[in-house]
Parts: structure tokens; sequence; C-alpha cells
């Protein structure tokens, strides 16, 4: 039986890992196959100055193998500038499993797929994201213990959803006060892409609040379900983006920024829970600023979630699960004011002070 192989001078031209722009100093990829379980994983752990890499698992049918390495790496870096600029003394990393969650996900593949975080031995701690519930971090919890995000009644912190719908609404109000001169959102039409366990939490608290409240999503009959539950609005334009809205909360998936969208967008203030909303953070931020539309830096406002994981592993209770996600408030404003005061983005402004953090630890480190 013949079988091509790559010659060693074709994957040096092709970088195939290294070369990838969104590799960005990673410490470690792990490339996770199991054939009995169909499981095929990647985890990617970023940084660890800060401690060990904790990131949610994402299961996504991806168009290929290269469409999952650049979501999990561009989703573990930011894991680690999330965490740093929250002040939790934990790294960044990410786990993104291919394959349809409806229909290919099973406890056989979860109990594997926790094996190999095992394996780690705590360099990664797993929990929850896109394509996940609590009872699955149940599972993975059977054969290990690096994992958060169990049910409450094995000792964890629940779902960490309704505490990021928290934050993002928090660092929604922080932006409409530096853009309107008032936090207070009633009135203000916000666009809702993405209803997810997030983005519908979200969308309770603007109603609540009395925004006006138009919502999107791939998802039909999640849809009109969302829209009757709250009385929100259907969006059945054409184009999304360009929507006669006051704030655009993107929280689905990322890069909805990108050279396509980012001169159609009318809408004043940027802020959702999805990451990596910036397709290239410094020209797509660069052009926001420039149109004088305010962006909410994604890694900060969406830091809700977790908080509320790394509770499980700093033993701290609801109250104080609460107490950090409302300062997510006021460090957007120290953000704003950061990157006024210094001529830069508003996301250049997050990255710095995040990495100042890390860079002082690294020192503190050196030391030991």
């Amino acid at each position: 039986m013949n079988a091509a192989f790559t010659s060693g001078k074709e994957l040096q031209k092709m970088d195939p890992v290294f070369g990838q722009l969104s590799f960005n100093d990673h410490e470690q990829i792990v490339f996770c196959n199991d054939k009995d379980t169909g499981l095929k994983a990647i985890i990617g752990i970023h940084n660890s100055v800060m401690g060990p890499a904790l990131g949610g698992t994402r299961m996504y049918n991806y168009a290929n193998e290269w469409e999952a390495l650049n979501d999990v790496l561009r989703l573990s870096r930011g894991m680690t500038y999330k965490a740093a600029i929250t002040g939790l003394n934990i790294g960044g990393g990410k786990a993104v499993i291919i394959g349809d969650a409806k229909t290919q996900k099973t406890p056989e593949l979860m109990r594997k797929f926790g094996e190999f975080v095992h394996s780690l031995s705590g360099r990664y701690i797993t929990a929850e994201d896109v394509g996940m519930e609590t009872a699955d971090m149940d599972t993975v919890r059977d054969v290990t213990p690096y994992v958060t995000g169990i049910s409450e009644s094995r000792g964890g912190s629940g779902n960490p959803s309704p505490v990021t719908a928290y934050g993002v609404y928090l660092g929604m109000k922080a932006a409409a006060k530096q853009q309107f001169g008032s936090d207070i959102l009633s009135g203000k039409k916000v666009l809702v892409q993405g209803i997810g366990h997030v983005g519908e939490t979200l969308v309770d608290y603007l109603t609540k609040e009395g925004a006006i409240v138009t919502i999107a999503d791939i998802n039909e009959e999640k849809l009109y379900e969302v829209g009757s539950k709250y009385g929100a609005t259907i969006f059945t334009g054409d184009d999304l983006y360009s929507a006669d809205v006051d704030i655009y909360a993107p929280c689905a998936m990322g890069a909805t920024i990108n050279d396509a969208t980012v001169h159609k967008i009318k809408a004043k203030v940027i802020a959702g829970a999805a990451n990596n909303q910036l397709a290239n953070e410094n020209i797509h931020g660069a052009i926001l600023q420039e149109r004088g539309i305010l962006y909410a830096p994604d890694f900060l406002i969406n830091a809700g979630g977790i908080i509320n994981v790394y509770a499980e592993l700093a033993h701290y209770d609801k109250a104080e699960i609460m107490r950090k996600t409302e300062n997510i408030y006021n460090t957007t404003l120290e953000i704003f004011a950061f990157a006024i005061a210094n001529g830069i983005t508003t996301h250049h402004a997050a990255l710095t002070i995040a990495q100042n953090r890390i860079d002082q630890r690294k020192i503190e480190n050196s030391k030991k």
C-alpha cells in the first residue's frame, strides 16, 4: 500500500502551527484523537504565568481542522487577558472538540476528553462553553478533578452563563455612560446577535430596564421563542450590521466585526458577549475608533463566566462572585479613560493593562 507523506521541507514552508498568526507564543498545543469515541479535540494553553490555564471547552462543527486550530488559539489567548484584566490568578487556555454537539456528543466522548485533560496534570482546567452543558462538565468530573462549572449539587458553581450575561450588561451600561453621558438603557435601541444561554439572559436584563431590544439568531425556533417571551423584536432585514440601533451586542461566534461589516455599523456602542469580536484587533479596532464607535473590549466585559467558575478553585461564595462581576463596570470605565489618555484604542488599552499584570507576575516568579 502506498502512502503519501509531506516532506520535512514542505512542512517547514507550511508552518502549520508555529507559523499561524494566531499562535502568538502559545506554550502548548495538544491534539487529542480517539477512534472508538470519535473524539477529535485540540487543547490550547496560551500562558500559565498567572497560574494554571483555565478555559471552557467548545464543541462545534468546524469546516476543517485549520478553522478549529485557529479558533482554539484565538480563544485561549483571549482567556489569558480575560483572567489578567479581571485580577484572577489563573492563566489562559481553551479546548475545542470538532463535531456536532447535538448529534455527536456522547458520555463516552466526554469521558475520553476528560482523560486527555487529566493527562495534563492540572496545567489545563476545563469548563463549559458553546455546545456544552453543566451535565457534560459533571461527566468530565467523573474522570478528572481538573474541571470547573460542575453542578451545584456536586459542589460546583453551576452554569456560568447568567453571570457572564450580568457582566456584559454592566459593561454595556458603562459604555453607554461613556458614549451617551448616562448608563440608563431605558429607551436605547439594542440589537442582540445570538440568543443562546448568555444572549437570552442579556435580553432579559435589557427588557427589564426598558431598552428597545431587537434579536437575531440562525435558530428560528429559538428566535421566536425568545422574542415572544421577552417582547423583543425579531430582526427581519437583509443586513443587521447596518441596522439603525444605538448598541450592537454580538453574542454568538467571533469576528463579526471584519472588513465586510466594520464600515456598515451604525451603532455608537459595541458591547457583547462573543469572544474575539474584532477579526483584526489593530485594523478594525482603529476603524471603529475613527468612526466614533465605542468598543467595550469583549474579554473584559464577558469575564463574568470565568469569575464564576474560578470561584470553585479560589473557594469564594456567590456574594463574592457577584461583587467581582459588578466591578466589571468600574474596570470598563477605567479602560476607556486609559485609552483616551494614551491615544490608543479601547482594545489596545485593555490588552496593555492585562499584559502589564502578567509581566509583573513574571518578574515576581523569577525572584522566587
